[in-house]
């Protein structure tokens, strides 16, 4: 992977930070705030916790900027700190998810169980968060795209945390393996060992393929020629149209609900008692979530007499131009954030 380098800091910013200036400090944050936001979102799978983690690390950061010595460069300690943060927080909450281990795949034709918060579940991330940092290549912003993908963030969060922090530092962070040691405080050939046992989970988990490679490969008008027949099955309620989408082996998973189904023949049989039966008006807004094709999803309420939100349908497309997967966040809230309407009048 290719090793982002992080800007140069400027030494008049930095003795004025030291010596109290507020707005110094500021200048002097700003080039990693966006890069730090995105660290923690891989640590944590919170975009909110995410937030929280760097607002409380820049905090700790000012208070101990007196005591910054130089002996490190100033990004290094920067993100020493906001791993430690992002640390002591999973160290109190449960791991997020897109979905549980031990629950297996539901049965379409019993009606999924109710929304549960623990585990708390991954959260996704607008296209405006994951666009926003520096690439020197094509290449390298690609190879950092993937690492914000749904797949790669939840593979993160099966790892232990130190595990975890390691790999995110020194594989994606481009940071070396003896800087991330003193991160951790330990020692290089253990930073070795983590990334060595974190290398072979997070390959077992992951796709062969990311969506960001799949994506190129399909080709803009491939895609935009699926994600409209995927559209149009929704709102014309053509479940033999989305089925015809779907590969074999597809994924479809519900957060909060624990309910998953696997397979065509299980997936379909659920959309079509389900989300696709008689009487259900869906009406979709394309957007794009942790890089990947998403639709804001909204439900005809004849009460109201609009749709309203209903959930953010995020796909994993199959090379071949097929869908391989769709997380659906029953997570209304999700529309602000995602910029998305907050209702839709009648068609």
């Amino acid at each position: 992977m290719t090793k982002p380098s992080g800007p140069a800091v400027d030494t008049r910013l930095l003795e004025a930070a030291r010596r109290g200036d507020h707005d110094a400090f500021r200048a002097l944050v700003a080039p990693h705030l966006a890069p730090l936001h995105r660290h923690c979102y891989r640590m944590l799978a919170s975009a909110h916790d995410a937030e929280d983690a760097v607002q409380d690390a820049l905090l700790r950061a000012w208070r101990a900027l007196p005591r910054f010595e130089g002996r490190s460069s100033f990004r290094s300690w920067l993100y020493r700190i906001a791993t430690n943060t992002a640390l002591t927080m999973i160290n109190h909450r449960a791991k997020r998810v897109l979905r549980l281990d031990n629950h297996p795949p539901g049965d379409p034709t019993v009606q999924p169980e109710p929304p549960i918060d623990e585990p708390v579940w991954l959260e996704p991330i607008p296209e405006d968060f994951v666009d926003a940092e520096p690439s020197r290549s094509p290449e390298a912003s690609a190879e950092q795209r993937e690492t914000l993908e749904l797949a790669f963030v939840a593979a993160l969060q099966h790892l232990p945390p130190r595990q975890r922090a390691a790999l995110i530092l020194r594989d994606v962070m481009g940071f070396s393996g003896s800087e991330v040691a003193e991160m951790l405080e330990t020692v290089p050939s253990s930073v070795y060992s983590l990334l060595q046992r974190a290398h072979q989970a997070v390959d077992e988990r992951v796709p062969p393929a990311s969506q960001q490679h799949t994506l190129r490969e399909l080709g803009d008008q491939r895609v935009q020629s699926l994600a409209s027949r995927y559209v149009t099955a929704w709102e014309t309620g053509d479940v033999e149209a989305f089925t015809a989408l779907l590969t074999e082996d597809v994924v479809l998973t519900m957060p909060p609900r624990p309910t998953w189904f696997q397979g065509r023949e299980a997936v379909t049989a659920f959309a079509a008692r389900g989300p696709l039966a008689a009487g259900n008006r869906w009406r979709m807004r394309p957007t794009r979530a942790n890089g990947q094709v998403a639709f804001g999803s909204y439900l005809w309420d004849a009460q109201r007499g609009e749709h309203l939100p209903h959930c953010l349908q995020v796909l994993a497309l199959h090379p071949a131009g097929a869908v391989a997967e769709v997380v659906t966040f029953l997570d209304t809230d999700l529309f602000e954030r995602f910029d998305l309407p907050e209702r839709l009048g009648t068609p």
